[in-house]
């Protein structure tokens, strides 16, 4: 391998703070239970996961650990064999736990173009909510996993094939995920977002809001009556995955009081699966 390669400016793969080190080693573990595929495979210590959807992180290659048995040009042909069989792009996505550790250099060395880097953020505890600013506790509506997908998938422009697999992810995950919905006082949809309560940890995903309600305070509002709810149900620490550029985002779960654990991206040589 070659591990001189430099990684891009907002690639970073830093390991975590100290203080936040075995929280996010949990959360990623948290995050790959939270999103299991119907559709995957492990190969040499490789998790593919082989399931059609926007989710990238459904449809991608989770670079664990590696038995050592086969090199890594062999490792990446059988891999990519199973991305063609499920008529996907082959796609890796990168961490700071990714092995083995150089193997983001090795990528790029060849050609893997890096994008869509985004933040792994934690609360090393749910007391540490912030409700200061005097805002009620929201009340949420709950629904099945079959209409959360196909509502937060309209909100998105996804095609009737990538809201049947979301569904068919949220029906099959080991981790179950709870669907809700926050409520104008006429009924109207605001907000969407979903819980998926693994022990001691929760996760937040899919977080939305309408287009028409963005800006009036709708996000922070769900995503503390979302915490409150995993709190009741046992949750004492919580994860969730946000895109680095998504500076609205990265405001609002700050505010909440999440903290920087780390940092992933993507790695592909196909230009179907590049943004």
């Amino acid at each position: 391998m070659n591990p001189t390669v430099a990684t891009p400016p907002g690639l970073d793969l830093s390991a975590p703070a100290a203080a936040l080190r075995d929280l996010a080693w949990r959360a990623e573990q948290a995050g790959l239970n939270a999103a299991a595929s119907p559709r995957e495979t492990l190969i040499e210590g490789w998790l593919l996961r082989l399931s059609p959807g926007k989710a990238r992180r459904s449809r991608c290659i989770n670079a664990l650990g590696t038995t050592g048995q086969l090199p890594i040009d062999e490792l990446l042909a059988r891999s990519r064999r199973s991305f063609e069989q499920a008529g996907l792009p082959v796609l890796m996505r990168m961490t700071p736990f990714s092995q083995p550790p150089e193997l983001d250099a090795w990528l790029a060395s060849r050609g893997w173009k890096a994008f869509d880097p985004s933040d792994v953020k934690v609360m090393p505890s749910l007391e540490l909510l912030d409700t200061s600013d005097g805002q009620e506790a929201s009340p949420l509506m709950a629904l099945t996993r079959e209409a959360y997908a196909d509502q937060v998938g309209r909100l998105r422009g996804s095609t009737p094939e990538e809201i049947h697999g979301h569904a068919e992810r949220l029906r099959t995950a080991p981790v179950p995920h709870q669907a809700f919905c926050l409520q104008a006082d006429d009924g109207s949809p605001l907000a969407y977002g979903q819980i998926a309560v693994d022990g001691s940890i929760v996760g937040l995903f899919d977080i939305m809001t309408s287009p028409e309600h963005r800006g009036q305070g709708h996000g922070y509002r769900l995503c503390a009556a979302l915490l409150r709810t995993a709190r009741q149900q046992g949750a004492s620490e919580a994860y969730l995955q946000v895109a680095a550029d998504n500076t609205p985002a990265q405001s609002l779960y700050a505010r909440l009081g999440f903290q920087h654990a780390y940092r992933y991206h993507y790695r592909s040589d196909d230009p179907r699966a590049w943004p």
